[in-house]
């Protein structure tokens, strides 16, 4: 990720410096920020990890016996959600536009908000049945 210095005199555009001279002509100056692919690729792989293993999260306890209690549909709900953020980060990082830094910010904020829904679903079931109010969610 480009990360610009409050004191730098450069620009990061596709992970090269390019000087910023006060008054100098910049080729490159209407051109919006980009980030280095190889960075893109790190990120898709690991964001890739956490979506998967969400949906198996969720596809187990789909498939757990037994009945469902309110509890387990606010938890099941928040999870859902916070996947489907998950799986929009995911495909926004699989497009080209995503090296632009503003693209590929937006789909980390996507992914980190669905992760933090999927966290509070678990945070949820995992506190209603230690309370005694949970269903099925953590029986399996």
């Amino acid at each position: 990720m480009p990360v610009i210095a409050p004191d730098s005199t450069e620009r990061v555009i596709a992970g090269k410096a390019a000087p910023a001279a006060a008054g100098a002509a910049d080729p490159d100056a209407s051109a919006p920020e980009r980030i280095d692919a190889t960075f893109r690729n790190g990120s898709l792989t690991a964001i890739g990890i956490v979506v998967a293993f969400s949906l198996g999260f969720l596809s187990r306890w789909g498939g757990t016996p037994g009945s469902w209690t309110r509890s387990d549909a606010f938890a099941v709900v928040a999870i859902t959600i916070g996947i489907a953020l998950q799986i929009k980060a995911l495909a926004d990082l699989l497009s080209v536009r995503c090296l632009a830094f503003v693209v590929y910010r937006r789909a980390i904020r996507a992914f980190l908000a669905g992760l933090v829904l999927v966290s509070v679903g678990v945070a949820a079931a995992i506190f209603a049945d230690l309370f005694g109010y949970g269903g099925i969610v953590l029986r399996g």
